[in-house]
């Protein structure tokens, strides 16, 4: 696999189908962009404050970013696509029960896991590989769970990011008790919490505005807005802007092109800026677009068309950094071929990784059930055991 493939693949036929796109008369027009703050744009070219005046808060945040940190951030996203790409291939091949790809979204989640300081808190939900990239997390120990022989892997006190969180939007309630008790301790440090345009719709997640509002904890909530939740399009959840919806609750909102990792880079160091000065919440809405499925459970050609996911194409952020790259003279062939070199190093480790795990403990959903245990639970585990053992009799095991 070269970089080119690694940074910019060319999806299946399968993430679409023209077929079904009269369905949705609804939804806009491939193309049509809203207005949000980008600093880089889909051909890889700075914009201009003189020509984007809404970009100038944001600017000062990133002017002085050096040849080097926007490297730092092109490897970030190719090997955490690379790393991606494998788990994908990993469970399709049955080496994981379920896989929640990230694939374009990776500027969104490199950026703002980037403007992060070690002292920082992170709470994700289950497709945050990127930012737990950013955080030191092994990215084997992801798999690990994926896998159903861990429940994380990792010490979210270690990292200061905690573990995947399923239950959708949960994690933004966990995220504002934290900072109120970051605010209470008076530490300057901040929270943030991940979570996608489908969660938004949870009443776990408008509690968490209202706490945080009132009690002026220093929290970013950080939503991906990847367009579907699902295979329900993010128009069907919401009559506005999901940034907007911070107004209502008293403090601001702010949509940021989620393909550009210098402006979600830029605009997430402004909101953990105001959690640390005292300012409260931020809400901030990284526009972007699952290429993929939602998980591998999922097949998208029942809902999506081709020409919706093709104009997203276009805006890669992995191609629009190296663009920027090549143009600004950042970046030589040199850099790109030892970066392959180091991708495809990554791959491996991971697929190497996971084939040495040990399978799951058949037995373990039974333990736990109860402190005393139960008679159906034990009747069940019998029942359990017995087909097991049926395998064993066939000689297929």
């Amino acid at each position: 696999m070269t970089v080119e493939s690694t940074a910019a693949p060319k999806p299946r036929r399968s993430a679409g189908t023209k077929s079904t796109a009269g369905k949705r008369s609804t939804r806009k027009s491939p193309g049509t962009e809203p207005e949000l703050v980008q600093l880089l744009t889909p051909e890889g070219k700075r914009v201009k404050t003189a020509d984007n005046a809404a970009n100038a808060a944001y600017e000062k945040f990133v002017a002085d970013i050096t040849p080097d940190e926007l490297r730092g951030l092109y490897r970030d996203m190719v090997l955490t696509r690379r790393f991606d790409a494998e788990a994908t291939s990993l469970q399709r091949q049955g080496e994981l029960g379920l896989w929640a790809s990230l694939l374009g979204q990776e500027a969104a989640q490199i950026g703002s896991g980037r403007a992060l300081r070690d002292d920082d808190y992170v709470f994700p939900t289950y497709r945050e590989h990127g930012v737990a990239w950013c955080r030191g997390v092994d990215p084997t120990n992801l798999l690990g769970m994926f896998r159903g022989v861990n429940n994380g892997g990792w010490d979210p006190g270690g990292n200061n990011f905690h573990l995947y969180t399923i239950v959708i939007g949960s994690q933004t309630l966990h995220a504002t008790g934290y900072a109120m008790g970051v605010a209470k301790d008076g530490a300057d440090s901040a929270v943030i919490a991940y979570f996608g345009d489908g969660a938004s719709s949870q009443g776990d997640v408008a509690e968490s505005f209202t706490f945080s509002a009132v009690y002026n904890a220093p929290v970013v909530f950080f939503c991906q807005n990847n367009q579907w939740a699902i295979s329900e399009p993010t128009e069907k959840q919401t009559r506005v802007p999901l940034y907007q919806r911070a107004q209502g609750y008293g403090f601001p909102g702010v949509r940021v092109d989620g393909n550009d990792v210098l402006a979600s880079l830029a605009v997430t160091r402004w909101a953990l800026e105001r959690a640390r000065n005292g300012e409260g919440p931020t809400l901030v809405e990284a526009y972007t677009y699952r290429m993929g499925a939602h998980t591998t459970s999922d097949d998208p050609t029942k809902y999506r068309a081709d020409e919706e996911r093709e104009s997203w194409e276009a805006k890669d952020p992995i191609l629009r950094l190296r663009r920027y790259l090549e143009s600004a003279n950042h970046a030589d062939e040199g850099f790109f071929a030892e970066l392959e070199t180091e991708s495809e190093a990554l791959g491996r480790r991971v697929r190497e990784a996971v084939r040495a795990m040990p399978d799951p403990d058949h037995f373990a959903i039974f333990e736990n059930v109860y402190a005393d245990g139960h008679a159906l639970v034990d009747e069940e585990r019998a029942q359990f055991a017995a087909y097991q053992a049926s395998f064993a009799d066939a000689g297929e095991v």
